[in-house]
């Protein structure tokens, strides 16, 4: 078990990636504090993971709070001694539209709930794992604003773009502490933020190179890795994993 032992957040938990993070994770032996807004759905995964024999707390919140952050680490150190990794998932896309009609609201809703969260989470995290003489932290990005610039959605991709540019510094700023920071960047995947048009899964399918989206899973596997001990030479790194839609021109 590749995460035996370790204690680790994840953000955006209730659904999608961040729910198939939670149980591969406490399969692989990490004791989990669960962060999402529905706490009922939140629960439903805890106990879930329970009965197969892992450990996990829930705090439910919002990510656009910078005291959520706080309390995230308190739990973890209260009820595990310690922080070891952080899996800072939760996001969210906005209205899409051009940026000349975009409200202004929609554009810092957008930045609070992928970027600023970005920062409030580190703040609270790297003391946490200075504490354990290092750990390891990402961040879900996008190839939105990387590699693709999708029209109607300029806030998500700034915001996701800012995440990376900060996951650089971040590293090197806490290499030397044997804190090692990452950026994982997923392809269309089959979340409830794809929602459920037919005709848009077909649209999205054709952008990757293989023709399909993801499994929620599979991007949760990519973060193990980062997250685990086999990426301890990994860092600073914006590590793509969608299914070759930066590459695909067809």
């Amino acid at each position: 078990m590749i995460l035996d032992g370790k204690t680790i957040i994840i953000t955006g938990a209730s659904s999608g990636i961040g729910a198939a993070a939670a149980k591969i994770f406490a399969a692989e032996g990490a004791r989990l504090v669960l962060g999402a807004r529905r706490i009922e759905l939140l629960e439903d995964i805890s106990d879930e993971i329970s009965a197969d024999g892992g450990e996990a707390d829930v705090v439910a919140g919002d990510v656009e709070g910078s005291g959520y952050a706080d309390e995230l680490v308190r739990r973890a150190e209260a009820r595990f001694g310690g922080l070891d990794g952080a899996f800072n998932n939760a996001g969210a896309t906005g209205d899409m539209g051009p940026i000349p009609d975009m409200d202004e609201a929609n554009w810092h809703k957008v930045m609070a709930v992928n970027l600023n969260s970005g920062f409030y989470a580190a703040r609270s995290q790297i003391p946490a794992m200075r504490k354990r003489g290092g750990g390891a932290i990402v961040f879900t990005s996008s190839f939105v604003g990387h590699t693709i610039g999708l029209p109607g959605m300029g806030a998500y991709a700034a915001a996701k773009a800012g995440l990376i540019g900060m996951t650089q510094v971040l590293a090197a700023e806490h290499g030397s502490e044997n804190i090692r920071v990452n950026a994982l960047l997923p392809g269309g995947t089959l979340t409830p933020m794809a929602g459920d048009d037919a005709g848009f899964h077909e649209v999205v399918r054709g952008f990757h190179a293989l023709k399909r989206m993801a499994e929620p899973s599979e991007i949760a596997q990519a973060a193990l890795f980062l997250l685990s001990d086999h990426a301890s030479f990994v860092t600073g790194s914006a590590m793509v994993a969608d299914g070759g839609t930066s590459i695909n021109k067809l």
